[in-house]
């Protein structure tokens, strides 16, 4: 349980601060009828839920084969995830409802797909912060901390998108400013806490 809560708490940290995946949701959130939002955000889950999959296996795999690797990777990892958490707490954004979202299905699907896997810093984060977590999990946990990793993207993005539908009007620049400054905490802790790691297989 312990396992899945470390899980879901960092994925929650990670996927809740406003990013591609995030605007694009309250875009359709803000603009379109409900039943098109839970699609949307539905697609999204699908595309960020397997991003994270091949992020933790695909890393946690070659990371295996190599104990300098995988010390190389939890002391880079560590400083990614501390660096990211430093920025969401001095990061000013801001709603932007810009962005097009009365596109047919078809379109929300190719959209999501490219804002989750083609994003650059995504994959990059994403490999780096959860092939680092996965040095640092007991043998035969794994499937915990990707159930928590995945049960805290449909619990995020279902919920902004009933949240939002909800309540429009009522979210406001202050609102995003407060989850990232909440996220960004979350995410220096488990920084600090993997740097921790790399430093006892150090000494």
């Amino acid at each position: 349980m312990d396992i899945y809560l470390q899980g879901l708490t960092m994925g929650l940290a990670y996927v809740a601060p406003i990013g591609l995946q995030n605007l694009f949701v309250i875009n359709t959130a803000l603009t379109q009828p409900r039943r098109r939002v839970y699609a949307t955000a539905l697609i999204v889950i699908f595309f960020d839920v397997t991003l994270g999959m091949a992020c933790f296996f695909g890393v946690g795999a070659i990371m295996s084969a190599s104990p300098l690797l995988e010390m190389a990777i939890l002391l880079i990892g560590s400083l990614i995830v501390l660096w990211i958490g430093l920025g969401l707490v001095r990061a000013k954004d801001s709603m932007d409802t810009s962005t097009k979202v009365d596109i047919p299905i078809g379109k929300v699907i190719t959209t999501a797909c490219v804002v989750t896997w083609f994003n650059p810093q995504a994959l990059i984060d994403g490999s780096m912060m959860l092939g680092a977590f996965k040095a640092t999990l007991p043998a035969g946990t794994d499937l915990f901390f990707v159930a928590g990793f995945a049960s805290a993207s449909v619990l995020w993005f279902l919920s902004i998108s009933t949240i939002i539908s909800l309540f429009s009007a009522r979210f406001t620049d202050k609102t995003l400013r407060i989850i990232n400054v909440v996220c960004g905490l979350v995410i220096i802790f488990y920084g600090f806490k993997l740097l921790w790691s790399f430093i006892q297989m150090v000494i």
